[in-house]
């Protein structure tokens, strides 16, 4: 996938992947390919400035936890960042209603 097409959508997608629980980048970036069928393969470069802005931000806080023997942060959703990703997500459906019906108008009868 072309990495520009992921500009502006990394924070909800970052905030998805820790909806469920606490992860540290490198699952965060397993947990991201995984859903995403292989499609987004995000470097490690771009993951996690994009996690310490979210921290900075309040969106995200980390803690030092030892995860199969190594000593790694790891991440989870503040209450903030719960509002935030129910916001994105609300964005994210208005913007695809209004691409799809560019890209994919109903084809209307010809009169």
């Amino acid at each position: 996938m072309n990495p520009d097409a992921l500009r502006g959508h990394m924070d909800a997608l970052l905030l998805s992947v820790l909806e469920r629980e606490p992860l540290h980048g490198y699952a965060i970036i397993e947990t991201l390919q995984e859903r995403s069928g292989g499609a987004l393969s995000v470097p490690t470069g771009t993951v996690y400035p994009a996690l310490r802005r979210l921290e900075r931000t309040g969106l995200l806080s980390s803690e030092w936890a030892t995860v199969g023997g190594r000593r790694r942060r790891t991440y989870r959703l503040t209450d903030s960042g719960r509002r935030q990703l129910r916001g994105e997500r609300s964005a994210w459906r208005e913007f695809t209603s209004a691409i799809g019906s560019v890209l994919q108008p109903e084809v209307r009868p010809s009169g």
